[in-house]
């Protein structure tokens, strides 16, 4: 515990010190690599899952988003109400109270809500992608042989946006869970492979 909380209170100003948050972070991921190896083992599953069974897991997503901002708008307007003498009171009211209403409407209607997000998802992979672009070609110079990939990247994921959005509405059926199972999986991938590397420099 002392380890993360010194994590925090390292001045990020030169080399050394990043050193230091490099070690610290090492040796925190050798201490706990058996909990690393169990996320990542877990996060591999969903996505697998996921990946399956894609409509079921843009419905699980959908609800899962309508109860979380069900509950941060029930709790926003809570705080709001306790602390309601203090600057900006409307502002806050409102906000939970949209909160509540999202919340609702996607708890509500699940699968017209996921037919909503898969077309924001889809315009979201399109400005990441022309966004990735344009700073690729603009520091080609200054990233030399990187900025090649980031121009990739950006083409795939307008690639991405292209496909989930011409195939609308049937793309809402697998769209969020095809692209959440794949962010599991790599995920959890990453994770496995830093509690295997970190149990290996133990022996």
């Amino acid at each position: 515990m002392s380890a993360d909380l010194s994590i925090w209170s390292l001045p990020m100003t030169s080399p050394e010190d990043f050193s230091r948050l490099q070690s610290i972070m090492s040796q925190t991921v050798k201490a706990h690599w058996k909990a690393f190896l169990f996320e990542g083992i877990l996060l591999a599953i969903l996505g697998v899952a996921a990946l399956i069974l894609p409509p079921l897991a843009s419905l699980a997503i959908t609800i899962f988003l309508g109860w979380m901002f069900l509950i941060s708008g029930i709790g926003g307007l809570i705080v709001t109400y306790w602390a309601r003498s203090t600057p900006g009171f409307w502002w806050s009211l409102i906000s939970a109270a949209l909160a509540v209403l999202a919340g609702m409407l996607l708890l509500a209607r699940p699968m017209q809500a996921v037919l909503t997000l898969t077309i924001v998802v889809g315009a979201y992979f399109l400005a990441e992608g022309v966004a990735t672009i344009m700073y690729a070609l603009e520091h080609r110079r200054e990233l030399s042989g990187r900025w090649s990939w980031l121009l990739i990247s950006g083409l795939v994921d307008i690639a991405i946006s292209f496909m989930v959005i011409t195939g609308l509405p049937s793309s809402a059926e697998w769209a969020i869970g095809v692209l959440v199972g794949i962010n599991l999986l790599f995920g959890g991938a990453s994770l496995i492979g830093l509690a295997l590397a970190a149990r290996n420099s133990n022996t």
